[in-house]
This record gives C-alpha cells, structure tokens and sequence, in this order.
C-alpha cells in the first residue's frame, strides 16, 4: 500500500519560499494504475520523486508497506529505492557502455540477490520483445525500443512501486501506444502499483483513474 498524506514541497528562492505541492494525499493499493496530469511546472516530477524516496517532502507523510523511506538512514534509503521502487523516465538514462543484459541487471549489481537475477533478466527482456537485442548497446537501438530495455530494468527487482516520469515523451504515436500496453501489462501482472506523469492525454486516457496536479493540489479527473 502506498499512502501520502499532506505532502507539501515548496523551495527557498532569493524571493522567499515557493511552493510546489499543497497537502497532496493519494492512496493506492498493489495492483493499482493511475496517470497524472497536468501544466508544465506544477510539480508533476516532484511529487513523482517524493513518491519515489528521491527527495523528500518539506511536509507531510509517505510510506510503502507501512515504511517510511524519509525516517531511514541514507544507505538504508538507498536500498530501499532499489529493491521497492522502479523507475522509468522519458530520456531512458541507459548506461552507453553496456549491453541491453547488462542494463537491465544495474539494480542487482548491490543489496540483495533475487534468485537467479540474470534468469529473470533475460526473461524480462524476452517479454518486452529484444531477445534478439540481448547482446546490443544503446547506440544500436531505436527509442521505443530503448524504453523497453528502460521498463524491464524497473521491474528486475519486482517492485512494489513503478514510477515512470514521461515515459513516451519523445516516441511518436505509434510506439507510445506500445510502451503504454507494455506498462499496464506488467502492472497486470506483476500487481505493482503503477504511476505514470504524462502530458499525453492519449496516454493518460489509457488508465482507470486519472489524477490532475494544478496549483499544488492533486484531484481525481
């Protein structure tokens, strides 16, 4: 389960405060998709980071499964991002120098084992469709293919949360679709909470609830 409660993020600026998020509240079971919407600038990414343990909020409460990453101690947190949360964001940030195998096993690479981690790997890669890529480097990929090998190395952990941040910002029409039908199917069946930020409303409109981010404060479409 993961439960916000009056998340609130503002930043100091020469000006004095400015606020982003105002009292955010969100509570999502595993299993559950949703998108969420709204203007460049109103803290979509933010609150996407929040959620993630990736900066913390300057008020308000978050947990995963009943964990607060922000009262963990910094190695802690750490792993705590990389064994519970998945992420996925528009520019891939695949590593140049590795092979699609090897991009995909960078979160086992510390913490834990699961099991036979490059089983999986090459399992995940044969369900997003590059079998054929496996021993293939970034250079040698198309972009929707690149957000694939992206989305299989999310979800090499089996995280509790996968949080993707524009994930077909720069696909044309075509392979988005793609992308989008690959997400809500791992969420399907891996039963990961999904949350996805998107300016696309075709995207947005792909899942069951929708949520709109303006003026700091988030609603349900």
């Amino acid at each position: 389960m993961l439960e916000a409660k009056n998340i609130a993020k503002s930043y100091q600026t020469p000006r004095g405060p400015l606020p982003i998020l105002n009292g955010v509240t969100l509570s999502l079971a595993p299993g559950d998709a949703i998108s969420i919407v709204g203007p460049s600038g109103s803290g979509k990414s933010t609150l996407l980071y929040i959620l993630g343990a990736l900066e913390p909020p300057s008020s308000g409460e978050l947990t995963l499964d009943g964990s607060n990453p922000f009262t963990l101690s910094e190695k802690d947190a750490s792993a705590f991002r990389n064994t519970q949360v998945g992420f996925v964001f528009q520019d891939h940030c695949l590593l140049p120098q590795c092979t699609v195998l090897e991009n995909v096993l960078v979160p086992t690479m510390v913490g834990p084992r699961n099991g036979d981690s490059i089983a999986r790997a090459r399992k995940l890669i044969e369900s997003v469709g590059l079998s054929a890529r496996l021993d293939h480097r970034p250079s040698e990929l198309s972009g929707g293919e690149k957000q694939r090998v992206a989305i299989a190395r999310a979800m090499i952990r089996v995280p509790k949360l996968l949080l993707c941040d524009e994930p077909t910002g720069n696909l044309d029409r075509h392979t988005a679709a793609q992308v989008a039908d690959l997400l809500l199917e791992m969420n399907r069946t891996s039963h990961t909470i999904l949350v996805v930020v998107t300016h696309s409303a075709e995207l947005a409109g792909r899942f069951p609830k929708v949520f709109e981010l303006a003026e700091g404060e988030l609603s349900s479409k």
